[in-house]
């Protein structure tokens, strides 16, 4: 008999024995949520997707929590913390009562091995880069030094001092990215590749990932040796890997799904009219854009990037294809960013056509004679084809270049982006914490996530100043030059802003809506 069937019949016996009792049947505490695609991995330290960190997020925990209203850093595995004078060193104390899975202790140790593995160069990890922030953690990820040289060290199992290259005003809401999660040594060195399967994986956080049924669902369940899981209402969460927006929207209808990953273009509208409230639509830090391989005659030259950049109308585009009340991308880190409001910007009015017809014929291809045929690469979804379709139209209109369309599922697509095998990529870039920091270091050279093959060392020299800034104006100054670097040579070419739309069931609670999307589920339950 299951745990909810025995608490129903029990409920109703005791009504028969005690008629004064009101009965009230127990609300189940599985939470069906749609994931978008299947995830490639659940390793902290080597995925980059949306869909892979929401599912990490709910299996490990990192020294920092998030308040799941503000966003503001709580502690996690650390119960507290303390930070120098010059803002280089922390000192965390972690929680003795945090365990794994297994029942073994979380101490120090796990997140040293963790954040070394992280900069290895043997892990390949594209978010290496998270590691740069301690002390020799580029050196060390880029073979000049070995991992001796960290800035990371422990005084006990329970006493973690992390030593920074230069003060970061948010180091602590970094530590909440999942690539500074810790994972268990043991069982990683164990298992190498295999090592998050179900069988045999060893977590930390609020769930455990119970079964993995490919291209289908993954289910997470409660974890008894959580810390705080006393705290935890939800018994167990359902990952459904489901690329197409109109299936989840169906499942939803039909009470299948609790919350969506998204919400088909054609029916927005009628959502928005939807008097239930259903619908969630909130500003979100997030970038869609286009990556241009710039190793790929002839997007290899600056005034061609530009002339495809200008041609594009994004007005059009938010209006009548994306539909969601996103904003047309001027720039490539959005407005309001950690106070940022970039002032380079790509212009809205229709001299833009003329000057990107006079860019195409300086680079040699007047009215598009002589160019060759680019391929738009995006991973499934019908949302991503018809965006391609509509660029297609206009570069054929404005400028007289061909385009064709591929599609790739999300796992190939990755590879092929990573590899760097393709001429223009759909993309899109969720900030890792609030700051512009998170979206112009993407495209510093070596970047690990820099996948259009972009180099410009005036570019990385003022990122590298941001970094050593202390200065609030400053920085911002600083931010204000790589956006005028980045929009002059465009090996990116930012399409909107987003905006979070989903469909969340009104018996979730403890679900807040923010620019981060970030929704811990320890805090999440039915009603």
């Amino acid at each position: 008999m299951t745990r909810n069937r025995w608490f129903i019949s029990f409920f109703v016996l005791w009504n028969l024995v005690a008629p004064g009792h009101c009965v009230h049947a127990a609300v189940s505490q599985v939470l069906h949520l749609g994931n978008g695609t299947e995830p490639k991995d659940l390793d902290p330290q080597t995925v980059t997707g949306v869909p892979e960190t929401k599912i990490i997020q709910s299996l490990f925990e990192g020294l920092v929590d998030k308040d799941p209203k503000s966003l503001e850093p709580r502690p996690g595995v650390a119960e507290s913390w303390k930070v120098s004078k010059d803002g280089k060193v922390y000192t965390f104390k972690l929680r003795r009562n945090a365990k794994w899975s297994n029942g073994d202790p979380v101490t120090a140790a796990d997140f040293i091995f963790s954040w070394k593995r992280l900069l290895d160069p043997k892990t390949a990890s594209e978010y290496a880069y998270q590691g740069y922030y301690f002390r020799g953690g580029k050196n060390f990820n880029t073979g000049k030094t070995d991992g001796s040289q960290l800035g990371i060290k422990s005084t006990d199992p329970y006493t973690l001092e992390v030593t920074l290259e230069n003060p970061t005003p948010y180091f602590l809401s970094l530590l909440y990215h999942h690539s500074l999660y810790p994972v268990h040594q043991q069982t990683v060195e164990k298992y190498q590749m295999r090592w998050t399967r179900p069988e045999h994986i060893v977590s930390n956080g609020a769930f455990l990932l119970k079964k993995w049924q490919m291209n289908k669902v993954i289910i997470v369940e409660r974890n008894p040796t959580y810390w705080d899981a006393v705290n935890v209402k939800l018994d167990s969460v359902h990952f459904h890997a489901i690329e197409k927006a109109e299936t989840e929207e169906k499942l939803f209808q039909v009470k299948k799904l609790h919350a969506t990953a998204t919400v088909p273009t054609e029916k927005i509208a009628s959502w928005t009219q939807n008097a239930s409230g259903v619908l969630k639509r909130h500003p979100y830090l997030g970038t869609y854009y286009y990556w241009i391989n710039v190793n790929r005659p002839p997007l290899n030259k600056p005034q061609v990037r530009k002339a495809l950049a200008l041609a594009i109308d994004r007005e059009k585009l938010v209006k009548f294809v994306v539909k969601g009340g996103q904003a047309p991308a001027e720039s490539f880190t959005p407005p309001g960013t950690g106070g940022f409001q970039p002032q380079a910007k790509l212009p809205r009015d229709l001299s833009r056509l003329n000057e990107a017809q006079a860019l195409l014929a300086q680079a040699g291809f007047p009215k598009g004679k002589g160019f060759p045929t680019i391929e738009i690469l995006y991973n499934t979804s019908e949302g991503h084809k018809k965006i391609a379709e509509a660029i297609q139209q206009m570069w054929s209109e404005h400028l007289g270049v061909k385009a064709s369309l591929y599609n790739q599922e999300w796992k190939v697509f990755l590879d092929t982006q990573h590899s760097k095998n393709y001429m223009i990529s759909r993309a899109g870039w969720i900030a890792d914490y609030n700051d512009p920091h998170t979206f112009l270091e993407l495209l510093t050279t070596g970047n690990g996530n820099n996948h259009s093959s972009w180099s410009n060392l005036n570019y990385d020299g003022v990122l590298e100043q941001v970094q050593k800034e202390i200065s609030s104006k400053k920085r911002l100054e600083l931010f204000q030059k790589a956006e005028d670097i980045l929009l002059e040579e465009l090996p990116v070419i930012p399409l909107y802003i987003y905006t979070r739309l989903y469909l969340l069931s009104p018996q979730v609670q403890g679900w807040y809506d923010n620019v981060e999307d970030i929704h811990p589920l320890k805090w999440v339950w039915i009603q």
